[in-house]
C-alpha cells in the first residue's frame, strides 16, 4: 500500500468515527402549567317538563274507493296527487246494462201499480177495499146476497121452489169465497208492489254507482283503475287520503302518563323544514301501555292547509306539560360522553374531580342532572376532552377564543 492510499484510508476511518460520535438532540417536555378552563355552577331551578318524542305522520283519513257494480271502466278523471272535492266525479263505469235492467223493473212496478189502481209509486192503498179487484168482488157478492134474500122470501111465500133457493144460496157462498180469495190476492199484490219498489230503488242505486264520486275533500294517493278495464264488485279503483289536518303518532314512556292530557298544545319539527315549527294539539291517548316497550301511544292533530306535511314522514314532537319540578341543571357543554358513560368535571382547589352523572331531560342549552353532582359545585364547560380526575386547571376569564369560543357562538 502506498503512502497516498494509507492517508486516504485513515481519513475515511476518522470521518466514520466522527459521525458515530455525533449526539442526537434530546426532546424535553415542557410543563405548560394548569389547563385554563371555564366553569359554570350547578344550579337548581323550577322547570316545566316537556315531553319530547319522535313519531310518524299519518293521514287523517285514508280510504280505498272500490267498485260497487261490475262493468267496463268508461272514464277516469283523476290521477296521482290530484285534489278532489266532495261529490266530484272521479270514475265512470259503463251503465248501458244497468239502464236496461232499471227500465225492465220499472215496467213491472207500473203493471202492479195499475192492478191496484195507483197512478205512480208514491201513491199507496189507503183502504184495501178500494182496490179494483176487491171492489168488483164485493159488488158481485152483494148482488148474490140480495138475490139469495129475495129468493128466500119467495120460498117463504110459496111463490118459488126450494131448488131455486138452493141455487141462490150456492151462488152466494161461492161469491163469498171468491171475495175472500180476492182479498188475499190484493194483499199479496200490495206486498208485490213494495217488493218491486225495493227492486227499482236498488237498481237505481246500481245505476248511480256507475258514477264514482269523491266522498270528501282529499288527495289521490294511488290510481288502480284504467279506462277499458273490466272491474268486478269491490275491485279497488282509487286510494284517497285526507291530510288536512294530519295526525302525528308518537310513543311516550309510561312514567309520563300523568303529564299528558287531551287538548295540550304540541310543537312539531321536521328535518326537511329546519327550524320551522308546526303546531297542533293532543287529540287521542291510548288507554294501554305496550308491555315490551313500556310506552303508550298519543296522537296529535296538526293543521296542514298547504299539504307541507306528508304522511309517512318522521317528525319530532314537543308537548309542554303542566308538570313543574325543582331540578339540578348544568350546561350541556359540561357533559362529556366517555366509554359508555356521561361525565362532568367538578373543579375544586385547582384540580378536577371527574364524576359519572345520570342525565334527565334537556332544556335548550341546559341538561338535568339526576345523580353525580350537587347544587353550587363548579363544573368545567371547556377543554372537557382533556380533563380527568387530578388534572391541574385554572379558571379562565375574559372572552373565549379558538375552538371553544367558536363552539360557544355556535351554541
Amino acid at each position: 500500500m502506498t503512502i497516498v492510499q494509507q492517508r486516504l484510508a485513515l481519513a475515511g476511518f476518522l470521518f466514520v468515527v466522527a459521525g458515530c460520535s455525533r449526539q442526537q438532540p434530546v426532546l424535553v417536555k415542557q410543563d405548560t402549567g394548569p389547563i385554563p378552563v371555564r366553569v359554570a355552577p350547578v344550579v337548581t331551578r323550577e322547570m316545566r317538563r316537556v315531553v319530547e318524542s319522535v313519531g310518524t305522520l299519518f293521514p287523517f283519513e285514508e280510504i280505498i274507493i272500490s267498485a260497487e257494480v261490475e262493468g267496463r271502466v268508461d272514464q277516469v278523471n283523476v290521477d296521482l296527487g290530484d285534489q278532489v272535492t266532495p261529490g266530484q266525479i272521479m270514475v265512470r263505469i259503463w251503465d248501458e246494462e244497468q239502464r236496461y235492467l232499471l227500465a225492465q223493473n220499472e215496467a213491472q212496478l207500473r203493471q202492479s201499480l195499475e192492478r191496484l189502481g195507483l197512478k205512480d209509486e208514491k201513491d199507496k192503498v189507503k183502504d184495501i177495499r178500494d182496490a179494483p179487484d176487491l171492489r168488483r168482488a164485493q159488488a158481485d157478492l152483494f148482488d148474490a146476497e140480495q138475490r139469495y134474500k129475495r129468493m128466500r122470501n119467495l120460498v117463504d111465500q110459496g111463490i118459488s121452489s126450494q131448488a131455486d133457493l138452493d141455487q141462490a144460496s150456492a151462488k152466494f157462498k161461492s161469491l163469498q169465497a171468491a171475495y175472500d180469495s180476492t182479498m188475499y190476492q190484493t194483499r199479496n199484490l200490495i206486498q208485490e208492489v213494495e217488493r218491486f219498489k225495493a227492486i227499482v230503488d236498488l237498481q237505481r242505486k246500481k245505476l248511480r254507482d256507475t258514477t264514482v264520486r269523491a266522498p270528501f275533500a282529499a288527495a289521490v294517493k294511488d290510481r288502480q283503475a284504467t279506462v277499458g278495464q273490466y272491474v268486478r264488485v269491490n275491485a279497488p279503483l282509487l286510494t284517497l287520503v285526507k291530510i288536512d289536518p294530519i295526525r302525528l303518532r308518537v310513543e311516550v314512556p309510561e312514567r309520563m302518563a300523568p303529564w299528558i292530557k287531551n287538548g295540550q298544545m304540541t310543537e312539531v319539527l321536521l328535518e326537511a323544514y329546519g327550524d320551522r315549527v308546526f303546531r297542533g294539539k293532543v287529540w287521542r291517548i291510548s288507554p294501554t301501555v305496550e308491555q315490551s316497550k313500556r310506552t303508550f301511544v298519543i296522537e296529535a292533530l296538526i293543521d296542514n292547509p298547504g299539504g307541507a306535511l306528508k304522511p309517512g314522514s318522521y317528525a319530532k314532537a314537543r308537548v309542554p306539560t303542566e308538570k313543574v319540578d325543582r331540578i339540578r341543571l348544568v350546561p350541556v357543554r359540561a357533559v362529556n360522553y366517555v366509554l359508555g358513560s356521561n361525565k362532568t368535571y367538578v373543579v375544586r382547589d385547582g384540580q378536577v374531580d371527574a364524576r359519572e352523572v345520570k342525565l334527565g331531560d334537556r332544556f335548550e342549552q341546559d341538561v338535568e342532572i339526576l345523580e353525580g353532582v350537587e347544587e353550587g359545585e363548579q363544573v368545567a364547560i371547556t377543554q372537557v376532552a382533556r380533563l380527568d380526575t387530578g388534572t391541574k386547571v385554572r379558571i379562565a376569564t375574559g372572552a373565549e377564543g379558538g375552538k371553544e369560543g367558536q363552539r360557544k357562538k355556535s351554541d
